[in-house]
């Protein structure tokens, strides 16, 4: 990976432009996530959505995937390939996109509960959600990278829930994936500083019983080792002064 640089007001304008379009389609995506659904038409639709918007996908082609979005469901947790199985009540469904606008690339995600979740599924859900939110509120120049990891885990664990231990957030803008690396646990006090003008992605990932996966026959989909669900929520944020600002969500 690249390191993240201090982005100029350009690139700041560019980027949060990116990240509008973003949080714009996945509402889009989101909403039309139903029971019949497939992950394939979610993709159509979020390629025809950006297209309006004067902006491109920022998965389609990265690395060779044939994608434009990730619909990850249950046991799935990241990376799955758009296609034609019907989503189903109850399903727990991770949505994760990226735009392109101007050169400058922003990433996030949702997970949601196709109907009512389980308990397990509500308590995945939350933890996630709440682990995302309390990261961001550590955010501001000066922070070291192991602040953010320390926080995201501590919340993983109240909840009970397994931070998957090789899936983390990053860097991002100029490319989908540049540095720092932000695992989803740390130690407060290490890793890199952040400085104001960087953008990243802050991204916790966990199932509730396994902190391990494996690679799919597809060579892109990523699963819990012993079966069990998982979820992702991400941001992009840019680094300020005094804190942050939520550029995709």
């Amino acid at each position: 990976m690249v390191a993240t640089k201090i982005k100029t007001s350009e690139e700041i304008d560019n980027i949060r432009r990116s990240g509008e379009i973003l949080t714009a389609v996945l509402d889009i995506l989101v909403g039309l996530a139903k029971p019949g659904v497939t992950s394939l038409a979610l993709d159509r639709v979020a390629q025809e959505e950006t297209a309006k918007l004067g902006a491109k996908p920022a998965f389609l082609g990265y690395q060779g995937f044939p994608g434009s979005v990730c619909v990850s469901v249950n046991n799935e947790i990241v990376h799955a390939l758009p296609n034609e199985r019907k989503l189903q009540n109850g399903d727990l469904v991770g949505i994760d996109y990226g735009v392109n606008y101007n050169g400058m690339i922003t990433d996030a995600a949702r997970s949601i509960s196709i109907g009512k979740p389980s308990k397990d599924g509500a308590r995945l859900l939350e933890g996630c959600y709440e682990a995302l939110l309390e990261a961001l509120k550590v955010i501001k120049d000066g922070v070291r990278v192991g602040d953010i990891s320390a926080v995201i885990e501590h919340h993983l664990r109240k909840h009970k829930l397994r931070p998957i231990y090789s899936l983390t957030g990053h860097g991002v803008g100029h490319q989908l994936h540049e540095d720092p690396v932000i695992a989803n646990y740390g130690t407060a006090g290490t890793g890199e500083v952040l400085k104001a003008g960087m953008t990243i992605a802050i991204e916790p990932i966990a199932s509730i019983s396994t902190n391990d996966l494996y690679l799919a026959d597809d060579g892109w989909t990523y699963m819990t080792r012993d079966g069990s669900l998982s979820a992702q929520f991400e941001n992009t944020v840019l680094v300020t002064k005094n804190g942050c600002e939520v550029l995709a969500s």
